[in-house]
């Protein structure tokens, strides 16, 4: 059994490796390889922006969170879909228009083109933002793949880390954004596949084996079968705001995900991409809730060590090996794509932001390429660590991460896109008080009263507010607009 996976698993790698070399051969500029260079289908970044956004998240850690909490988890999926909602629909056209309108390839330069009195501050401040939260964003998909081939193969976990690791530095060393992009396509479908196929599975061994799912929900107890998590009140209004509050991370402030908008074509990509993306949305979140009610009927909870493991345990018990190949790959390709978006962050903040942008240093494309390459493997290389020396779950650290960047930087985006007020003192004050907020409150028994998901966007937003109140922009508003007259 273990041979036949081994190989469909070593011809997927294959496959994707494939479709990364044959971008890589394509002659590229250093903004081809950051942001595509508009060359993108609408259709395929809404794929790519789909599987980046849920990663080992959605299939390791929402699948086992389900399976510990039961119906209650709903509001979690509820909130985040709302927000992915949102953010298509009236956010990404205008990411789009910005980046047109601003030349700009990353989210710390638009902030920083925006308010070019404040701008190399801005810029300075929302990079390091990102690299120290990345990082462990990074880590925590390296630390999933390790789960994965522990549960499949029972390989030595560190073995695992090191194998993804270098997937993942080959595919973004490859061809960059471009390269990147295809093979979240590619890995996206893996994923759909997954998410839609196992839950009939489970309902079928759950049928043919006469296994009540409503008597084995009451019977895990802790509220598992109750919408409400068994509480009532103010009880109930906590859990349901505080697993809600993933919303607030969607609202333009995750820079992996506002590149795929800001690769956008025109309009009518802009709605295609739309559509695709709300569509696989819901097939993938409604996938990956019903695995983990169905998983409560199948299995005791005392059965795992680490309920993250859920998902590759059910692939394995629930499917002939064949099967149990493809649809593991599904979730390595969730812990990839994301993986490589994220590197790729991180080395467009380093190579576009700090070196080209806030030093000034002069390079031809051939040698940003070259450098972005460095910064690709050397960021693998730093998550492969925080993977080794962590031993957070993939659920929390995920959470943090998201609070820690997109909490802060959507009041900043939001902001800088619908309210003329917002100055760059405000812009600062957003991005500082967002990561001081997040370090404190994930750190302090506060995170299990209010979670700073939200907290961290109502202080960020306040302080934007505030600040922006107290010091205008006045003076760079008319700078800009003259700046614009000229150039027209």
């Amino acid at each position: 059994m273990e041979n036949i996976i081994a190989v469909e698993l070593i011809l997927y790698f294959v496959l994707v490796f494939g479709v990364g070399y044959y971008f890589s051969r394509r002659k590229m500029t250093h903004s081809d390889f950051l942001l595509g260079g508009k060359q993108l289908p609408g259709w395929a970044l809404a794929f790519s922006e789909r599987a980046t956004g849920e990663s080992s998240w959605l299939l390791l850690g929402f699948t086992g969170f389900v399976f510990v909490n039961g119906l209650s988890s709903i509001w979690v999926i509820s909130g985040m879909g709302l927000g992915i909602i949102v953010s298509w629909l009236f956010l990404a056209k205008k990411f789009m228009e910005e980046r047109d309108k601003y030349d700009v390839l990353t989210l710390p330069d638009y902030l920083a083109t925006r308010f070019p009195s404040h701008g190399k501050l801005i810029r300075y401040f929302v990079t390091i933002l990102i690299l120290v939260f990345f990082t462990f964003y990074l880590g925590a998909q390296i630390a999933g793949a390790g789960k994965t081939l522990l549960t499949t193969f029972n390989l030595n976990p560190i073995i695992g880390l090191l194998l993804c690791t270098a997937a993942v530095i080959v595919l973004a060393f490859l061809g960059g954004f471009v390269s990147v992009v295809w093979t979240d396509m590619i890995q996206s479908m893996m994923m759909l596949l997954t998410l839609t196929i196992l839950p009939i599975l489970a309902f079928i061994q759950i049928y043919t084996n006469d296994i009540s799912l409503t008597a084995a929900l009451d019977n895990a107890g802790n509220g598992v079968n109750s919408w409400t998590g068994g509480l009532t009140g103010f009880a109930f209004g906590a859990l349901f705001f505080n697993n809600f509050t993933w919303f607030f991370g969607y609202l333009g402030g995750q820079p992996q995900l506002s590149s795929r908008f800001m690769a956008l074509k025109n309009p009518k990509e802009v709605k295609v991409a739309s559509i695709t993306g709300i569509v696989w949305m819901v097939l993938a979140f409604l996938g990956a809730f019903l695995i983990g009610i169905t998983a409560i009927a199948l299995y005791n909870s005392g059965e795992f060590t680490d309920v993250e493991t859920i998902l590759p345990t059910m692939i394995l018990d629930l499917t002939p090996p064949w099967i149990s190949g493809i649809l593991l790959a599904g979730i390595l390709a969730a812990i990839i794509t994301t993986a490589d978006s994220q590197i790729m962050v991180v080395t467009s903040s380093v190579t576009e932001d700090i070196m080209n942008k806030s030093l000034k240093m002069k390079l031809s494309d051939k040698k940003w390429i070259f450098v972005s390459r460095i910064v690709i493997i050397a960021s693998g290389m730093l998550g492969l660590i925080i993977a080794l020396m962590s031993k957070s779950l993939v659920y929390a650290v995920v959470s943090w991460a998201w609070t820690g960047v997109g909490a802060t930087l959507s009041p900043a985006i939001l902001l800088t896109f619908f309210w003329k007020r917002y100055s760059g003192v405000g812009a600062l004050a957003t991005v500082a008080s967002g990561l001081i907020c997040t370090l404190i409150w994930i750190n302090s028994p506060l995170e299990e009263i209010l979670s700073s998901r939200f907290t961290t966007f109502f202080i960020a937003s306040l302080f934007g507010i505030v600040f922006s109140l107290i010091y205008p922009d006045k003076a760079e508003k008319s700078i800009h607009h003259e700046k614009q007259v000229i150039e027209s």
